[in-house]
């Protein structure tokens, strides 16, 4: 049975997408088998391991509300254990269609029931809303991972977003928990990154992962050529990041997603990595 993990920020701009095709990747890599969801409108997760989103036949909304069976939604990629259902811009509707739907939340959980046995983990990338899309992925989800930017005003709206997810876990799915909260978009050289890592550890604790996504010239251009950083450069210092948060999901899942405290110690980033990852976010 497949491990369903929403990746979810209400806030644009965290790198929700980014951390969804980057995380699918090297678990698939990992010889997990895999199914990214993308439930963004904006159909980025889609277009980012290569696919038009514009010639989608079959996408998320025919899922969610034409009740296609998933079998004849999801898709190869060019990534070996690793699938996927596409979305593009008619998703957009589903918001409005899915106000008046029985079992309005629970769709696609229903909908992708029939394929969990099929596969090792689900990723659901969220769109930056709290509407009925994210609510149906966190109904559907056991863990959320939640990226947080290194930025100025990184940590407004958490309070939103995980008092939302506790009304799920309390009304519609007891078994929902924060899996973790990722770092995204550090540039060491400013203090407010390690301002916003102290305040995040301060506020999550253990379950802020080791793993701190860097603001990265590589990781913003790979999306451009419709490819993963695993394969537009893996030497990468985002490539390496990613492929430790998936070595991280795959070291806590069964911890966490237990809705037992996350048994992974956090140290911060030391100074040898600190200068190599400067040297990338420096401009070309």
């Amino acid at each position: 049975m497949a491990k369903i993990i929403a990746i979810c920020n209400q806030k644009g701009g965290t790198g929700k997408t980014t951390t969804s095709i980057n995380l699918a990747v090297y678990l698939a890599l990992e010889d997990r088998r895999v199914l990214l969801v993308d439930a963004d409108p904006q159909g980025n997760a889609t277009s980012g391991l290569g696919i038009d989103k514009n010639a989608v036949e079959k996408s998320l909304y025919d899922l969610l509300i034409n009740d296609e069976d998933i079998a004849a939604i999801i898709q190869k990629t060019a990534v070996e254990n690793l699938d996927l259902v596409a979305s593009n811009i008619d998703l957009i509707g589903a918001e409005v269609e899915l106000v008046d739907a029985d079992g309005r939340e629970g769709r696609l959980k229903k909908a992708i029931a029939p394929t969990l046995d099929n596969y090792d983990y689900v990723l659901i990338d969220c769109p930056p809303s709290l509407g009925l899309i994210t609510l149906n992925a966190l109904v559907a989800a056991g863990c959320v991972i939640i990226p947080v930017q290194c930025e100025y005003y990184a940590l407004e709206g958490l309070g939103q977003l995980t008092n939302t997810i506790n009304l799920v876990r309390d009304s519609l799915n007891q078994a929902l928990e924060i899996e973790g909260v990722l770092l995204t978009m550090a540039d060491y050289r400013t203090n407010l990154t390690q301002e916003v890592i102290n305040e995040t550890r301060n506020f999550f604790g253990d379950r802020v992962f080791d793993a701190i996504i860097p603001r990265s010239i590589r990781l913003s251009e790979a999306p451009g050529f419709g490819k993963p950083i695993h394969f537009y450069d893996k030497n990468s210092i985002g490539a390496e990041k990613y492929a430790a948060l998936a070595k991280e999901v795959l070291a806590r899942s069964e911890v966490v997603c237990k809705g037992e405290a996350g048994g992974i110690t956090v140290a911060p980033a030391g100074e040898g990595e600190q200068q190599e990852q400067q040297k990338e976010q420096a401009p070309a």
